[in-house]
């Protein structure tokens, strides 16, 4: 009869695991050991016949406790082009030195800020003096200050509140002797920094200052960097645009400062038409759309030194495999002439579970600098950076 129950019981077990089911397996531990099981004949064999449940249910799953995960195939990292090579195994949202030799990351999402060497890979650590809270972003100012972009707290029970509505803009003295400057300010996501004045854009949203613009709504500033008896702050604070103002509803994010000029600004504009590339002239106010590509995700993201091109993150070749949004990207190359001319440079979410992204070009316009993420990981987390040699992309592909 306990052959025919064990039977019985492997059928409903192997049954349970092709519905997905096996995480049913949890809920019979809990009795196993159950303290209140009647010392009684029925309640020994009650047990008995929770642990003979187990056991087959244990070996129908094969010692699984919860869905299959789909396989993830191979890492783009093991098949990288000549132009492409691997810099780091962590880190992200990579910014270059201006003289192209070195690149600042964040080791992590709230984590310390590093440089790498390029040439010899040397890292050294540009944040481990003084205590903090973590950072979202690193970058060079045109003075060599760093300019960074953390919270002045942080609760790892409900972490992403401060990178969503408390982290603020801090500026790092290069001599790394002291603790950064605090600028007052409150930074939604990245800043844009100019790679020749000492001048930032940032943007803030509800999520910063609830009591100044409602839900849905975002804001881009702009300001200089003066020092005073050593000590940076900012100078000539003012409003760039209010997405109310714009025709169309999005989320704002600055980006970058256009070259050659640095007149216009290119932001992000998150949720119009998925997401565009758009550019806006600090003086005019004038807004130019360069990606117009209905829903279609393309965040710009670094920027040529000629200001021809921006870089963009874009869902477009994975859209023609049914998937879209910021989970399956790679980098692409839009020309901003607004012939909305785009062209791919990296094929990482070609591999399964994989994507490329936040890349930021050398002030030479020869290099560029990009990170590896994986399918499902938060925005802007990454998992190594990566140097794509342009020069010799170039002349791979003639």
């Amino acid at each position: 009869m306990v052959s025919r129950m064990v039977q019985i019981l492997s059928w409903v077990g192997q049954w349970l695991y092709r519905r997905h089911l096996a995480g049913c397996i949890a809920g019979i531990l809990p009795a196993i050991g159950e303290r209140d099981a009647p010392h009684t004949a029925a309640g020994t064999a009650a047990v008995r016949l929770r642990i003979l449940m187990f056991v087959v249910l244990l070996g129908a799953s094969g010692f699984c406790f919860s869905e299959e995960k789909p396989k993830e195939g191979p890492s783009p990292a093991d098949n990288l082009p000549p132009h492409i090579t691997r810099l780091t195994y962590f880190g992200e949202r990579a910014d270059f030195s201006h003289d192209g030799k070195r690149i600042i990351l964040v080791e992590k999402t709230f984590g310390d800020a590093y440089e790498v060497e390029i040439a010899t890979r040397i890292i050294r650590p540009m944040t481990h003096h003084y205590f903090h809270e973590g950072y979202t972003r690193a970058l060079y100012l045109a003075n060599g200050d760093i300019l960074l972009s953390g919270s002045k707290t942080f609760n790892a029970d409900n972490p992403w509140v401060s990178r969503n509505d408390t982290a603020e803009l801090w500026i790092l003295d290069k001599s790394l002797t002291k603790p950064p400057v605090r600028l007052g300010e409150k930074c939604s996501e990245g800043p844009a920094v100019s790679r020749k004045n000492m001048r930032i854009a940032w943007t803030v949203d509800h999520g910063d200052y609830p009591d100044r613009m409602p839900q849905g709504v975002s804001q881009m500033w702009i300001a200089d960097i003066e020092y005073e008896n050593g000590t940076p702050k900012l100078i000539n604070k003012k409003l760039i645009l209010d997405s109310r103002d714009l025709p169309f509803k999005c989320g704002l994010e600055t980006q970058n400062f256009r070259p050659p000029d640095e007149k216009e600004l290119i932001f992000s504009a998150y949720g119009y038409q998925d997401t565009d590339v758009i550019g806006i002239d600090l003086e005019t106010k004038k807004v130019v759309n360069y990606s117009e590509a209905p829903d279609q995700y393309d965040e710009p993201e670094g920027i040529f030194p000629d200001g021809k091109w921006t870089l963009v993150e874009s869902d477009r070749a994975a859209r023609e495999k049914g998937l879209k949004g910021s989970q399956y990207i790679d980098i692409w190359k839009l020309r901003l002439d607004g012939s909305r001319y785009i062209e791919r440079v990296t094929y990482f979410s070609d591999y399964p579970g994989y994507k490329a992204s936040n890349p930021v070009v050398s002030d030479d316009g020869r290099f560029t600098a990009f990170q590896m993420a994986k399918v499902a990981d938060p925005a802007g987390v990454g998992r190594g950076i990566f140097i794509y040699d342009l020069d010799n992309a170039t002349k791979a592909s003639r």
